[in-house]
């Protein structure tokens, strides 16, 4: 007779070197002990009740009912012998709670921006309404459209919570100053500071405008900063009060009191820094675990030193896409984790459905760093996807006819017709025409600048395909396919290895708070997962992991 193979107990979980030196038993129900897979992993996704490992070591389980207890004298009397506990742990303590309290949110995670509207007004709301920030994409919209943007997302979230970005453009220093303008006109009072290499005048306006003091000489902060940052130097800037010539700057020209000038001395130019290690976009393909710790310990140098009566919270981007990546970044120490690239792939974002498919087929390896429009005289990269695009190849080939020529005119006639035919597809005088209309509108004082310097002229036509690319990733511009520039970083690949065989695999089936609460319920399982295994116990395979079954 052949014997079925069972999966007996003590395959589930069972005890590595354990001894229960502390004699504890377990009081409670017996019928409410699991001993399952499904029920031990039920328990353990039942975040607001503590659970205990208890029964004989031939046969543990676990419950949410009951109490540990030290037994008399070794003597358990008819109860359970009890091993260990993990702590309720609701989503809303993942983190740092003064976060949640300062922007009015739940949990401690946010929606990072992701430029020309891709993190979308319906993204923010979406976010808003469920208890996240989320942060509009900004950089690269005109005024007006920025302008309709705040008027929407301020009639759905009237109380909050969101946040706008302002991004660094060093190229094109009005449009800084007009955003600027903007937010301050419509009481924008959190904005997400992004790809700043240096404090410029429009930031230290936006910050120093909205500080005041109470009749008690308590500084009151209106205007909230919340910078992205990947260097030392450039956190160490956000993470001190503003440059002193600037304020001269500022009161000379009656932007600002001479009382708020003096209050500066006292506040950081942020009140968050989010650590953005390997992301998509802007990013120096850091990583986390060397770049998280890092800026926390400056932090705690410069609070040393400048002793501010609020500490700035440091939070961790780039790379954050699975509860493993999420758990991670809290157990360094993240007082709150940011998503991007997986954010991009969701309904509520902007990009179009043909980019959201190809972000759904993504690898961890099919990225790439490749010139950045706003910053392509720089040099400045940005990461980007290459699969299913041949955007990368065509950027790094224009920056370096740029490097190599002073003028479009100095480029070789074969290489001009070659840029015309497969890459600009039509002539670089419609292109320079089509750039002068585009400036008029946004910063006439470029074309200025252009029309006396034959090597800035050649920039801004290159520009002219560099920034028209992303816009037709998102509006998903027939014939145009191999010019998407998509924006993507490695944790796009995770996200996609991690959600494989679930409803989050379809592009159609990603909700960006769907997608919020599943990382962060699966962090939350694999915190109480992990604290359980620390002390001795050792768990199926199977246990090991949280899968996005349906929604949440």
């Amino acid at each position: 007779m052949v014997e079925t193979n069972t999966i007996k107990p003590a395959a589930v979980l069972h005890l590595a070197g354990f001894r229960n030196t502390q004699n504890l038993t377990w009081q409670g129900p017996h019928d409410s002990i699991a001993y399952d897979q499904e029920g031990i992993r039920k328990c353990l996704l039942d975040l607001d009740q503590p659970v205990y490992l208890v029964g004989e070591p031939e046969a543990l389980g676990v419950t949410r009912q009951g109490r540990l207890e030290s037994s008399q004298n070794g003597k358990f009397g008819g109860t359970l012998p009890g091993y260990m506990m993990t702590q309720a742990l609701p989503l809303q303590t993942l983190g740092d709670p003064d976060f949640i309290s300062a922007y009015g949110t739940r949990y401690a995670y946010y929606g990072g921006s992701m430029a020309n509207g891709i993190s979308s007004e319906q993204m923010v709301i979406e976010l808003g309404k469920a208890g996240f920030l989320g942060s509009y994409g900004a950089a690269g919209m005109t005024p007006a459209r920025v302008e309709a943007a705040i008027q929407q997302v301020q009639k759905e979230l009237p109380e909050g919570p969101y946040a706008f970005n302002l991004i660094n453009s060093p190229n094109e220093p009005a449009l800084e100053h007009r955003a600027v303008d903007l937010y301050l006109k419509y009481g924008v009072t959190l904005i997400e500071a992004s790809a700043y290499l240096d404090i410029t005048p429009a930031l230290v306006y936006y910050r120093v405008a909205g500080l005041s003091q109470t009749p008690a000489g308590q500084i009151q902060i209106k205007n909230r900063v919340i910078a992205k940052i990947s260097r030392k130097e450039v956190a160490s800037l956000f993470m001190s009060p503003a440059p002193q010539d600037i304020l001269n700057q500022l009161v000379a020209e009656k932007k600002i009191s001479e009382l708020q000038a003096g209050l500066a001395h006292q506040v950081p130019m942020a009140d968050d820094v989010t650590v953005e290690a390997d992301s998509g976009g802007h990013t120096d393909n850091r990583p986390l675990v060397c770049l998280l710790p890092t800026m926390i310990a400056l932090r705690d140098e410069l609070q040393e030193k400048f002793q501010y009566a609020q500490t700035v919270r440091i939070g961790a981007a780039g790379g954050i896409s699975t509860p493993s990546s999420a758990l991670a970044a809290f157990i360094m120490g993240a007082a709150y984790v940011v998503t991007g690239s997986v954010n991009q792939a969701c309904v509520e974002s902007n990009a179009c459905e043909y980019t959201k498919k190809l972000l759904a087929q993504a690898d961890m390896a099919d990225v790439i760093m490749a010139p950045a429009a706003d910053m392509f005289e720089m040099g400045v990269k940005v990461q980007l996807l290459k699969r299913g695009t041949l955007f990368p190849m065509r950027a790094q080939k224009l920056f370096e006819l740029y490097t190599h020529y002073n003028s479009i005119e100095e480029i070789p006639l074969a290489e001009r017709e070659k840029l015309e035919k497969q890459v600009f597809k039509r002539s670089l005088e419609t292109v320079w025409q089509d750039t002068v209309k585009f400036f008029e509108e946004r910063d006439p004082e470029q074309i200025k600048r252009a029309n006396g310097d034959p090597h800035r002229k050649m920039a801004l036509v290159f520009r002219w395909y560099l920034g028209l690319s992303s816009r037709w990733s998102s509006s998903g511009e027939k014939g145009r396919e191999m010019d998407y520039q998509i924006w993507c970083g490695p944790s796009m690949g995770t996200f996609n290895d991690w959600t494989r065989g679930s409803y989050l695999a379809e592009p159609q089936n990603r909700h960006v708070v769907d997608v919020a609460c599943h990382i962060l319920t699966g962090c939350a399982y694999l915190y109480r997962l992990q604290a359980l295994k620390l002390q001795g116990l050792r768990v199926a395979p199977a246990l090991e992991y949280y899968r996005p079954e349906k929604p949440l």
